[in-house]
Parts: C-alpha cells; sequence; structure tokens
C-alpha cells in the first residue's frame, strides 16, 4: 500500500485514537490527518473535543450530531427485529459503527482524503464493521488499521531505558562488579555489602493458654502419716 496523503479518523477522544493521531504522522511523514466524530447521544463525553483532536495532531476536526438518523434508521429498525447479541443483550454500539464509518466515507470525500483509519483492535468485530462498509461505499479509499501493523505494537512495546528502576538496577549492578574488581584485584580497600534485612528477633512468644500441652496429674503422696490409704493408681 502506498502512503496516504489525508487520511480520516473516527476519532473517539479516547485513549487509542488520541494516541493513533500523533503516531500516524510519524509513520507517513507529511500525511493530513482529519478527525472524524459524530454525536449520538454521549453527552460529556465529546466536552472540548475538537481542542483534544488539535492539541493530539489532527490538522481538521469534524463533528456531526448523527442522533436523530442513528434512533429513526438504526436503534427502531433494531428493537422491532429484537436483535441481540448471543440471545443474551440487545445491540448497543456496535449497531453504530456502520453508521460511522457511512459518514467516515462521506467526511473523505468532502475533504479529498485517499484514505480512511480506525481505532479497533485486530480481534474484534468492530473492524469488520468499519472496513467492510468503507469497502462496500468507496473501494478506492485505503483502510489504515494501526492496531493491525507491526509497528505500531512494536513502538508500544518498546520500553524506555531512562526509568528509575533500571537506573537503580545499573548502579547496583556498577558496584557489585567494582567490588569484585577490588577484590581479585588484591587491595585492602575491599568491604562486606551491607544486609538490608533487619535480623530477626530470637525472642520467644508465649503460647496461647489454649495450645499448651497439659501436665500429667501426680500420683497421690503414700505417706504414712495420712490416715487415709492410698488409692491404687489407675
Amino acid at each position: 500500500m502506498t502512503a496516504p496523503k489525508k487520511i480520516v479518523l473516527a476519532y473517539s477522544g479516547g485513549l487509542d485514537t488520541s494516541v493513533i493521531l500523533p503516531w500516524l504522522k510519524g509513520r507517513y511523514p507529511g500525511v493530513r490527518l482529519v478527525a472524524f466524530a459524530a454525536e449520538l447521544g454521549q453527552g460529556d463525553e465529546l466536552k472540548d473535543i475538537e481542542k483534544k483532536a488539535y492539541k493530539s495532531g489532527a490538522d481538521e476536526v469534524v463533528v456531526k450530531d448523527l442522533r436523530k438518523e442513528f434512533a429513526e434508521d438504526y436503534c427502531f429498525p433494531m428493537l422491532r427485529a429484537h436483535a441481540t447479541y448471543e440471545a443474551d443483550y440487545l445491540l448497543g454500539t456496535s449497531i453504530a459503527r456502520p453508521l460511522i464509518a457511512r459518514h467516515q466515507v462521506l467526511v473523505a470525500h468532502q475533504t479529498g482524503a485517499d484514505a480512511v483509519g480506525h481505532g479497533a483492535t485486530g480481534k474484534g468485530n468492530d473492524q469488520v464493521r468499519f472496513e467492510l462498509t468503507a469497502m462496500a461505499l468507496d473501494p478506492t479509499l485505503a483502510i489504515v488499521s494501526p492496531w493491525k501493523d507491526p509497528q505500531f505494537l512494536a513502538d508500544g512495546l518498546r520500553r524506555p531505558s531512562t526509568t528509575r528502576r533500571s537506573t537503580r538496577s545499573r548502579s547496583r549492578r556498577a558496584r557489585r562488579r567494582s567490588t569484585r574488581r577490588t577484590a581479585t584485584s588484591g587491595t585492602s580497600r575491599t568491604r562486606a555489602p551491607r544486609s538490608r534485612t533487619r535480623p530477626r528477633s530470637r525472642r520467644k512468644r508465649s503460647t496461647p493458654s489454649r495450645y499448651r500441652r497439659r501436665r500429667r496429674p501426680t500420683r497421690p503422696s503414700t505417706s504414712r502419716s495420712s490416715s487415709r490409704p492410698a488409692r491404687p493408681w489407675r
């Protein structure tokens, strides 16, 4: 696939799509990004979404109010058909993906984009809904799916080398190496490493009375001074 020049990304304002926007800038140098958000009744989730998209690296932001179309053309037919997922619960966000993808293609035509993108993972059904809708409406549009790009996974799994923990471990290893070198050189500057564990207290703890071993009763005394004869021990 050739590098796209302009991408319309289905933007929700969440963590995934907010990370994908700047990553696309680095993955395709010189690309123009259009963040497309759909109002489906989320409420406060879309508050200040334009500012967040621009800060994340978007060049254009398009927000459409699709609540009426979503209710009339998608929710009501779904309720009449009693469409449920595995006979467990009514379809919710999944029924909105084809609507978002449809208007995403329309925004791509309006802005002159040559690709559309989404933030769905490569193991769910949302990727199928986005991509099949886009291919059915306009097969000439390229589809960008960062979660299925090995470079995106490699950049996400790469751990930074300047963490505090790694610095501590490196300093400890350096001290151990210096101690070993000093010990092998035969100088008198070696000293045993300090033990950071505190010595355990040797004081014996008192055993609760219910766990103590009961003493065996002693035999009665058989002294001659007693007038009563001694009873035999059983």
